[in-house]
């Protein structure tokens, strides 16, 4: 059922030519579709897709596809806001600063947080914690699926972009990964949870789980590199270690979990800058056993 749901995404063709990067020969492309979530109030939104360099010389090769879902910072319109998703990860680094990333990458983004006026004042920055490992045994401010209005809410919409994307270009289907920063980490857990079957990989950085995911992504040993920084007052690292502690005693063989002390929120920006996360993806499939992510 979920799946004929998600085949009710209507894709558009592209309404402009792909920017082609004169180092590189890297492609960004938009593709235009109707959101699932949002069609009553917002239409005929895009998507960022990267082909990387490579990929045009080629011909016969399968790529290696990432799903990367932004923060809340990023949220837009879907047209004229979408290039705000180059601000931060993947995207960004191939794109902007032109590092050879050897993956498609499909940049969608969520829509605006005028359709929760409050949600800002709830989740907004404060100053960073010193270095501390003492818990204080705070609640999070959200309930379990993380904070209002996520990536959950365009789950089906997520789902049809990366088949359109395997479909449409030579993305290798047992090789889709799925990342995200801050809201984009909680939509990571989420995804990974309800679709297990589809990811080779997971790494959600400065979000917490939906204790309903943890068992889903235990019992398909889906490999998962968890990613927190010390010092982060928004999503605090307690309550992200809670999400990893949850994960091993659900049974999940390989846990990794990685905490930047010295970092605060934007602790995204050192793991996307670096190689670490996107060696550690290459290194599986689909199905593969999780013991061998670490």
């Amino acid at each position: 059922m979920a799946h004929a749901l998600a085949l009710t995404l209507l894709l558009l063709a592209s309404t402009a030519a792909a920017q082609i990067d004169g180092r590189t020969k890297a492609q960004l492309l938009r593709r235009g579709y109707t959101s699932t979530a949002t069609q009553t109030t917002e239409t005929d939104r895009e998507y960022l897709v990267f082909l990387p360099q490579g990929y045009e010389s080629e011909k016969g090769k399968l790529w290696p596809v990432i799903l990367f879902l932004h923060g809340g910072g990023e949220r837009g319109n879907g047209k004229s806001d979408l290039e705000k998703t180059l601000v931060h990860g993947p995207v960004m680094e191939a794109w902007t600063k032109g590092r050879d990333l050897p993956f498609i990458m499909i940049g969608p983004q969520l829509y605006s947080m005028q359709r929760d006026p409050n949600a800002a004042r709830r989740t907004g920055t404060r100053a960073p914690q010193p270095i501390s490992r003492a818990a204080t045994g705070q609640a999070a401010p959200w309930a379990h699926e993380g904070p209002p209005l996520g990536w959950w809410t365009v789950e089906r919409d997520l789902t049809a972009m990366v088949d359109a994307t395997l479909k449409e270009f030579r993305g290798d289907p047992d090789r889709v990964y799925i990342t995200g920063l801050s809201y984009g980490g909680f939509g990571t857990w989420h995804m990974a949870g309800a679709h297990a079957e589809r990811w080779a990989a997971a790494a959600p950085i400065c979000g917490a789980a939906d204790p309903k995911a943890v068992p889903l992504i235990a019992q398909a040993k889906l490999p998962i590199w968890i990613v927190q920084g010390g010092k982060d007052p928004v999503v605090r690292a307690e309550w992200v270690a809670q999400s990893a502690i949850d994960l091993e005693k659900a049974g999940h063989p390989a846990v990794r979990f990685t905490v930047h002390e010295d970092m605060a929120h934007n602790v995204w920006t050192r793991v996307y800058e670096g190689w670490d996360l996107y060696n550690w993806m290459l290194q599986h499939r689909r199905g593969a056993a999780a013991s061998k992510s670490n």
